[in-house]
């Protein structure tokens, strides 16, 4: 499928600051079909904003036919550049993470799904993806209820509770009281989740992923958990990846990733009727 490429400047206040959030858009289009509809995804980027790697991403699923919006996270404190994948590149957007607020996150996810919906040719499924940092704000946003299936790709931070700014991190089961944390909303979940992450990924140990499973659980959330065994952090990308970029397992990832936008974004499934579904034991 052919795709064509544009961004869009919107808006946002969040924390009391007017700031100018750019959305790389990647819509696809069909010859002759000008009234084509699609689903949309919001396209959450790893620390380093929208890079080529990123953009490479969108194009992959909007050549499936999803129209692709992929926010630029850091517009609080920098333009829309993709920061560089060297020491300064990542100091920088480690720093930003943390301080950017989670209501100026959110808001960027909303904004987002705002954009999509307001698009005629926007069949009004939305789907949210993302990679690392990204990871982590791709199952944010399916907080939101308009957000109907989400791909999570080693998300950060969510084990920890150290997104946006915070003393400590604290990777208990509870988590404090009134929480705002991702991983203490998981419950808010209306869509279905599939959180993909590798066994030797150094920035969410087995631990970590232990407790969001056990929180995903908790919740009572319909996802699926895949932990890949010679995956590291940061295995799907190509450019830069020192040295842990894995192709084989990056191509099964998007295969779980077409399965799920695919039978949730572009069926009509009606609503769900959640009653408990019972299974035969049967060999």
């Amino acid at each position: 499928m052919l795709i064509n490429e544009s961004h869009v400047d919107v808006q946002t206040s969040a924390d009391g600051k007017q700031s100018s959030m750019r959305i790389f858009v990647f819509h696809p289009t069909i010859p002759q079909y000008p009234n084509a509809r699609f689903p949309g995804v919001a396209l959450f980027s790893e620390i380093y904003q929208v890079t080529g790697p990123v953009a490479r991403f969108a194009r992959q699923i909007a050549g499936q036919g999803y129209i692709v919006a992929a926010p630029s996270s850091y517009h609080d404190f920098t333009g829309p550049e993709a920061l560089a994948y060297d020491v300064p590149g990542t100091d920088q957007g480690n720093e930003f993470k943390i301080k950017k607020t989670l209501q100026s996150y959110d808001e960027d996810s909303s904004k987002t799904v705002d954009y999509l919906l307001s698009l005629p040719t926007c069949t009004g499924m939305i789907g949210s993806t993302g990679m690392c940092l990204g990871g982590h704000l791709s199952l944010r946003a399916s907080l939101d209820p308009r957000v109907n299936a989400c791909v999570s790709y080693f998300a950060t931070d969510v084990h920890s509770r150290t997104l946006g700014p915070y003393e400590a991190a604290d990777w208990s089961m509870e988590g404090p009281a009134g929480s705002a944390h991702t991983i203490d909303r998981l419950g808010e979940l209306k869509g279905e989740a599939a959180l993909i992450f590798g066994l030797k990924d150094t920035h969410v140990p087995d631990a970590g992923r232990d407790l969001i499973r056990q929180k995903l659980r908790a919740s009572g959330t319909v996802f699926s958990f895949y932990e890949f065994a010679w995956a590291q952090h940061a295995f799907i990308r190509d450019e830069l990846s020192k040295g842990r970029y894995d192709p084989a397992i990056t191509k099964i990832c998007f295969e779980v990733l077409l399965e799920l936008f695919g039978r949730v974004l572009k069926t009509d499934l009606g609503p769900r009727d959640g009653r408990p579904e019972k299974i035969e034991h049967v060999c």
